[in-house]
């Protein structure tokens, strides 16, 4: 389950700020952080099947094919686990122009 970080473990990486509980989760995200950091730069997944940003939820998520993925609604993780592999095809496919993807 997500937790509130601490400041003093921030990094920035991917065009956002990320807030860590201790050190050594912050040096394990340095180390490698797309491992770690959501699919789709925290959008909601099931939108961008149809080509939509929205912002995804970080308490309502999914682990797919070993990516952290964040839904907009439980009902959006429902309907995206249903049929997970064509809609991770669409969504990987609308990501880049709707801007879903981290700053490098």
């Amino acid at each position: 389950r997500p937790r509130q970080g601490n400041r003093k473990y921030a990094y920035k990486w991917g065009g956002a700020e990320w807030v860590f509980v201790n050190q050594g989760n912050l040096a394990a995200f340095k180390k490698n952080p797309e491992t770690y950091a959501p699919l789709f730069a925290a959008c909601g997944a099931y939108a961008l099947t149809d080509g939509f940003a929205t912002s995804g939820n970080p308490f309502i998520f999914a682990i797919v094919g070993k990516k952290l993925i964040f839904f907009h609604s439980e009902v959006n993780r429902f309907l995206f686990l249903v049929n997970d592999r064509q809609l991770l095809k669409d969504a990987k496919a609308n990501a880049q122009k709707t801007g879903c993807v981290p700053n490098r």
